[in-house]
């Protein structure tokens, strides 16, 4: 078997043993990561109903990453950009008036870009 091949296959197991326990609904809906090799991706997502609530990126928010400033010196990069990413989402998710939501980290692991950009949610108000 490829090696490629059974790296996404042992992702997608990662990611099904974790959805079958975490769902959200109008109350807490879910926040969901997806991270690329350059890029971090964050939905807020209604179970209940199947809609996307807010969707925040660290691609097409560039310009809106540029004036958030953040005192961190530690971060860097890809990290800096998720935090940040993660404060835009928090901000998006208050004028919705979402406080409160579930964490769903998929199939990575709770640390780099994904811990920075639950740290900058976080920072920005949002409850897990």
């Amino acid at each position: 078997m490829d090696k490629n091949k059974q790296k996404r296959e042992q992702r997608k197991k990662r990611h099904d043993r974790i959805r079958m326990k975490i769902s959200g609904t109008s109350d807490t809906p879910r926040l969901n990561v997806y991270k690329s090799l350059k890029h971090i991706y964050v939905q807020v997502i209604d179970d209940a109903s199947g809609k996307t609530l807010i969707s925040a990126s660290s691609l097409q928010d560039a310009e809106i990453l540029d004036k958030i400033q953040l005192k961190d010196k530690d971060v860097k990069g890809k990290t800096l950009a998720a935090k940040k990413t993660g404060k835009i989402i928090a901000e998006k998710a208050a004028q919705k008036k979402i406080k409160k939501i579930i964490f769903d980290k998929g199939p990575y692991k709770y640390h780099g870009r994904v811990k920075a950009l639950a740290e900058g949610a976080k920072e920005g108000g949002l409850e897990f």
